[in-house]
């Protein structure tokens, strides 16, 4: 029996994101896997959870176990399915299906089934300060092979502009939802008649609208096609799915804040979404992940696993097994890595041609220079994007 004989969490940040990665090791010589814990905005949270309670939980267990492992680590803490949990038993689940992969000697798409496909299409982000702006970063992409691009203008919730606050109104990043909706809606148009429909187009309202305006923009973007809308509602939100899918067939995409199975069960089986897109390391690692794809893939629903900046190179990567073997794959979001990335985690995919690739080696492919991350350590401080307000100050959903 090989067994569990440290779990660590490693943190770093090679870029704006901090990133978590958890690495197991086993008694056999050589073994170990690697899983992503990342959880940005409360990283050295999730390495407390790993290194204070699932390391003395997990030392001496049998690294075959994966279901059983994840099963009582999910209720070794008796609360479940919030974040910072949810995100430390993600980097152990996957770096057990790391290790699987390795002593089996095959990619872990295999174990799930073997390919569907040869590589994922992937889609990336455009942005602007204006429509101009926009469009011509759009041009750019499909001239690097992309198809599927999402458009932004500005950060979400639209360009900063001068806005009529009241006296004394607190710092933070302030919006104004119906002029993002005028704004945005003038971008996409523009981008749409400058390109046609060459290139599938890609929107997220990142949750920053009230619920009616919501439900009205989906409605007045549905002329242009888009491949989909993201996050039109927060999850606290979710019962306005069936009055949108009631109004109009714009494709929907949800789901990369959820924590729980209760948020989206219903949007599958009611078939009110198009697309699933949780952050894998946020829902508790592969063993769930791979379960919602079978769940959805009975009802017609494709995944869209969230990929930004803020999924760790290890978390992008077990997000392609799962998108090679799904039979009911639609979307890779895809953060176009740094030179240094690809440098402290050796075997991440390549894209060509506006297609990700995996490589062929044993369990997920890819590892750490532990010496380069730890030169690029995690910084703390508090995160200020998510400081949002509206026009008269009133905090906000980020």
């Amino acid at each position: 029996m090989v067994t569990i004989t440290d779990v660590r969490a490693i943190l770093t940040q090679p870029g704006a994101a901090r990133l978590v990665i958890v690495k197991v090791q086993t008694s056999e010589p050589g073994l170990h896997g690697l899983g992503c814990a990342t959880f940005t905005q409360r990283a050295f949270a999730v390495k407390s959870a790993i290194d204070r309670h699932l390391a003395p939980f997990l030392i001496g267990r049998d690294v075959d176990r994966v279901g059983e492992i994840w099963q009582m680590s999910m209720v070794n803490g008796y609360w479940r399915n919030g974040p910072v949990l949810n995100n430390a038993v993600s980097g152990v689940d996957q770096a057990l299906w790391d290790i699987k992969g390795k002593r089996a000697g095959m990619p872990v798409y295999e174990l799930f089934g073997g390919k569907n496909r040869e590589a994922a299409a992937v889609y990336v982000h455009a942005s602007g300060d204006d429509p101009h702006e926009v469009t011509d970063s759009v041009e750019e992409l499909s001239e690097q092979g992309y198809r599927h691009i999402r458009v932004q203008l500005g950060p979400y919730g639209g360009p900063t502009a001068p806005m009529p606050q009241p006296r004394n109104a607190p710092a933070g990043s302030y919006f104004d939802p119906r002029a993002y909706s005028r704004a945005t809606l003038a971008m996409i148009d523009h981008v749409r008649e400058t390109v046609g429909e060459r290139v599938e187009l890609l929107h997220d309202i990142h949750e920053r609208l009230h619920p009616i305006d919501a439900v009205q923009f989906a409605k007045d973007v549905e002329p242009y096609k888009l491949f989909f809308l993201e996050d039109p509602f927060a999850p606290e939100d979710i019962g306005w799915f069936t009055t949108l899918r009631s109004q109009c067939a714009t494709p929907l995409a949800m789901g990369e804040l959820f924590n729980n199975p209760h948020e989206w069960q219903g949007l599958i089986t009611d078939r009110l979404v198009d697309f699933v897109r949780m952050h894998i390391s946020q829902i508790g690692g592969l063993t769930p992940a791979r379960d919602i794809a079978a769940f959805a893939h009975m009802f017609g629903i494709r995944t869209a696993w969230h990929g930004p900046a803020d999924t760790s190179p290890v978390g992008h990567t077990a997000n392609l097994h799962l998108d090679i073997s799904a039979p009911n794959f639609g979307i890779h979001e895809w953060y176009r890595p740094t030179d240094l990335d690809y440098e402290m985690f050796p075997g991440l995919g390549e894209v060509a041609d506006g297609y990700l690739y995996p490589n062929s080696a044993p369990g997920l492919g890819i590892d750490i220079d532990e010496q380069l991350a730890a030169a690029h350590p995690a910084r703390d401080g508090v995160e200020e994007w998510t400081q949002t307000r509206l026009v008269d100050g009133s905090p906000a959903r980020p």
